[in-house]
């Protein structure tokens, strides 16, 4: 079980990262253009804090562009860069030539089983099922997890599963609950999952009576 830091802004990142609960971070386009800086940039500074895990989306028009910007981003980061590629079979086909040469790879947009089965044939890191994107369309992303990690686990599949688009808390205890092995999560889920009224409430009252 391991949490992911789902974010491109470095100065969320460090604070989060040092209470040693965050075992990688995961960026995408979207989150790179939010942070308003230049990609390279941004990844470097992350590895710099010590990031192990750092998965870093390519883009391409087919699986030969995408293994292209793949080896490039690997020879920037090596070992700590994942490469994220899209649940596509070009991105699939890029999947199986980098998983045998030992690359991590985590294969992102994914939204049925049937994908999940193909990521793992081709040597898959990671999936990254996207639980929150579903629920907007009218799907059950948990029952997602629940089904992938039901057949990855009887057919003893390494491919480990992380949840993805997590929006709230309680989806971050249900996908562990259903089989997932990590989940990567906004800086405001987690700084959130440490939060409960009760806690507050009975911190309240021991420090009263402490003080008395």
């Amino acid at each position: 079980m391991k949490l992911f830091l789902d974010t491109a802004i470095v100065s969320d990142i460090v604070d989060r990262y040092n209470t040693g609960l965050i075992s990688g971070i995961t960026t995408n386009p979207t989150l790179i253009k939010k942070s308003g800086r230049d990609p390279w940039e941004v990844y470097t500074d992350i590895v710099e804090l010590g990031i192990e895990d750092l998965s870093i989306e390519v883009m391409g028009d087919d699986s030969k562009e995408l293994v292209r910007n793949a080896m490039s981003a690997h020879g920037n980061y090596g070992n700590v860069a994942t490469i994220k590629l899209p649940c596509t079979i070009e991105g699939i086909k890029a999947c199986g030539y980098l998983s045998k040469i030992g690359i991590r790879v985590n294969m992102t947009l994914v939204f049925s089983t049937s994908q999940a089965i193909l990521c793992a044939l081709a040597g898959a890191t990671y999936i990254s099922p996207f639980i929150g994107r579903m629920d907007d369309n009218s799907l059950t992303g948990l029952s997602l997890i629940a089904d992938i990690c039901d057949v990855y686990k009887k057919q003893d599949v390494t491919t480990k599963v992380l949840a993805a688009s997590v929006r709230d808390v309680q989806s971050v205890g249900r996908a562990f609950e259903f089989g997932a092995h990590i989940c990567t999560v906004p800086p405001k889920v987690f700084d959130e999952m440490s939060k409960h009224v009760l806690t507050d409430k009975g911190l309240e009252q021991f420090q009263k009576d402490f003080e008395s």
